[in-house]
């Protein structure tokens, strides 16, 4: 299961699934109720596109990152192109399947508007964990849309036909983002227990020799501790905090730093190298950018 197999487009992945042609090149919605599982595919595949599936439970055990994931009724999760996911066939009694699943490949909204704002959808790099859990309503309001998108695959394409379905994408994007956000106040009390979880694990590294040994810490290696995805933890800590955990990695920084100019008379270079900078350049400039005073001009002021 080592080899990972490529789906290059829309067209192999309707294959994929055992499919018909896909009425647009660019972009495929599939009626989970009328796929039997997902074949006889099994192992590792990527895509060259995205994909975004709601269903009800999973006929095949599937893995991306780091998470097995079953489908729980009211699930939908995210993947980016490139990212890989496992199939591993599962024997399980019939159930009666429904959802579906949006895929669309990324020059279907290149030059657009949509285009310049994927990279704000950060959910596409979410681990399975930390899928979206949607109400009623909101798996109402999510479906329509996908059935718009199908209603106008179905017509004869023209001129209008791509602005009318990157807009209803795009509208499906920004109810999710609505949804996540709503899911992060839901879980406000397990969000209290993830900050305090990052605040440890950030002061941990910060107290250890392991700045001297590997440099500043990353919020991928702190969300790697915590087994979150970096966009993840970014986004939960923005919305309790107002603070992304790259800006409260800074602030730590920053704050012993402050210490260490009052209180010690090392240099401004060695403060940076014991803090984990590469270059002390890099170091002066942050300070400035946080504190609006050069570390020198912190120092002489107090």
């Amino acid at each position: 299961m080592n080899e990972i197999y490529r789906i290059a487009n829309i067209s192999e992945l309707n294959q994929f699934f055992n499919q018909p042609k896909p009425k647009h090149p660019l972009i495929s919605v599939m009626d989970f109720s009328k796929i039997d599982g997902f074949g006889d595919n099994e192992g590792r595949f990527t895509s060259d596109f995205y994909s975004i599936m709601f269903k009800n439970h999973c006929t095949n055990k599937m893995k991306y990152g780091r998470e097995y994931f079953d489908f729980q009724d009211g699930t939908i999760f995210f993947i980016a192109p490139k990212q890989v996911i496992t199939f591993e066939k599962e024997d399980i009694s019939k159930k009666e399947v429904y959802g579906w699943g949006l895929f669309f490949h990324p020059d279907l909204f290149r030059g657009t508007a949509l285009g310049s704002k994927m990279k704000e959808y950060t959910f596409f790099s979410y681990e399975m964990n930390e899928a979206l859990h949607l109400s009623d309503k909101e798996k109402q309001t999510l479906t329509d849309i996908v059935l718009h998108i199908e209603l106008e695959l179905a017509e004869n394409i023209d001129k209008h036909s791509s602005t009318i379905i990157i807009s209803n994408i795009e509208m499906l994007l920004n109810y999710c983002t609505r949804y996540y956000e709503r899911q992060f106040i839901t879980r406000t009390n397990s969000n209290k227990n993830i900050l305090s979880r990052f605040e440890l694990t950030l002061e941990d590294y910060l107290n250890s020799d392991l700045l001297q040994k590997n440099g500043l810490p990353t919020v991928s290696n702190i969300a790697q501790k915590l087994f979150l995805s970096p966009n993840y933890l970014s986004d939960l800590l923005k919305k309790e905090t107002g603070k992304n955990a790259q800006e409260h990695i800074h602030y730590y920084l920053i704050d012993i730093a402050k210490s260490s100019l009052l209180n010690t008379n090392n240099s401004v270079s060695q403060i940076a190298y014991n803090l984990g900078f590469e270059y002390p350049q890099y170091f002066s400039k942050l300070f400035k950018n946080k504190t609006g005073l050069t570390p020198i001009e912190f120092r002489n002021l107090n």
